[in-house]
Formats: structure tokens, C-alpha cells, sequence
């Protein structure tokens, strides 16, 4: 996938007032990765485990997954969120083709340069509550939409109703777009949500 943007490092520090501390989002760097790892593995055992086999749980540590986020850092696909001096989430988005067969209400009609993905979006739960997915999720729409991205989508494992809900508050929903991802033990079905990236977030 292509990078959020060329010069996203520089650019996409933002700060927010929090009720304990500062609140930040901010283009990932390399020691980022040991975080990113952290908070996805924590995250998606205390999510999914009742879906996803504990080998593919366990590989989410592993060598090979420290190896792609230290290339999608690398790339400049990753915004990392922080409070005070925690980091506490993360987002990995980039640019993308268009859905086949998507029906979304935002009329998908344009190439491939209007599309962005949302790969991933996690902020650990201890921390959940406190906005830090919907400033990463303005943040990365605000970089795919200086990349020229008008659209975007995200891939969600359907019994994840927590994320449908935080995706429909920015005005993505379902389009009919499903797959199934392969655990090792089975199958796991995912939705696709798609939505404008000029975002109009609803508490």
C-alpha cells in the first residue's frame, strides 16, 4: 500500500487538551514498534479470542509481526496516539483501489486515487473512552485526503460490534462487502464499512 503521505513525519503532530494530560497524534518512528506490537497483541486478546485461535494470537508477537510494523513505520503509514507520556493507540492507513462491487452511499465513482484504507485502528482498552480513536481516525482521513483520497473503508470481524458503532459515528457503515480470512483453525468473516473522509464525528 502507498503511504499516508510523503512528508507525514513533519506534518501530522496534533495536540489535543485532555482531562489528565496532553493528548497527541503524531506520525509513528521506529521505536514506536514495541508499542504498536504491545497494544495490537493485548488488544486482540482481550477482543477476540473467542474467534481467533491463540496461535494466531501468539504470532502477533512474533519476529514476522515486529518485521511489517517496523516496514509500515518505515513507510510512513502509521499515526501513533499518545496521553502525557504513554502511548496509548495507533492507526495504519494508506491509499487504495476501489472496492469491487461497493454500494456506498458516497457514490464511489471515481479511480483509484480516491480511496484510502484504514488497515488497522486499536487503542488499548484501559484508555478506551477518552477520544483517542476518533482523533486517530480524523488524522489519518485528514493525511489520505492531502494524498488525494476522497473515500474511505476499513475491514472489520463481523461479531466486532464495538467498531461498527465507533466507525458508524464517523458515517461509515456496512456496504455488503464480506470476506473470510483464513486463522489456521477456521475462518474468520469480516465486513467492509465504507464512508467520506471529510469526517463528521457524533458522540
Amino acid at each position: 500500500m502507498s503511504p499516508v503521505a510523503p512528508d507525514a513525519r513533519a506534518v501530522l503532530v496534533v495536540r489535543y487538551p485532555c482531562a489528565m494530560a496532553i493528548a497527541a497524534v503524531r506520525a509513528a518512528v521506529p521505536s514506536d514498534v514495541e508499542e504498536i506490537v504491545r497494544i495490537q497483541s493485548g488488544t486482540w486478546e482481550s477482543a477476540y479470542a473467542a474467534f481467533v485461535p491463540a496461535d494466531a494470537l501468539d504470532a502477533l508477537r512474533g519476529p514476522q509481526a515486529r518485521e511489517a510494523w517496523t516496514a509500515a513505520v518505515g513507510s510512513g503509514r502509521v499515526l501513533v496516539a499518545g496521553e502525557g507520556d504513554q502511548t496509548v493507540g495507533f492507526c495504519a492507513a494508506a491509499l487504495a483501489s476501489p472496492p469491487e462491487g461497493t454500494t456506498s452511499s458516497v457514490e464511489p465513482t471515481l479511480g483509484p486515487e480516491a480511496w484510502g484504507e484504514v488497515g488497522a485502528l486499536l487503542v488499548e482498552l484501559r484508555w478506551g473512552r477518552r477520544g483517542h480513536g476518533g482523533r486517530l481516525l480524523a488524522a489519518a482521513a485528514d493525511a489520505l485526503r492531502a494524498s488525494g483520497a476522497i473515500y474511505g473503508l476499513a475491514w472489520l470481524p463481523e461479531p466486532d460490534e464495538a467498531s461498527r458503532r465507533f466507525y458508524a459515528r464517523a458515517g461509515w457503515e456496512p456496504d455488503g462487502g464480506v470476506r473470510a480470512l483464513d486463522t489456521g483453525e477456521g475462518t474468520l468473516r469480516e465486513i467492509r464499512v465504507t464512508g467520506s473522509l471529510d469526517l463528521r464525528l457524533q458522540d
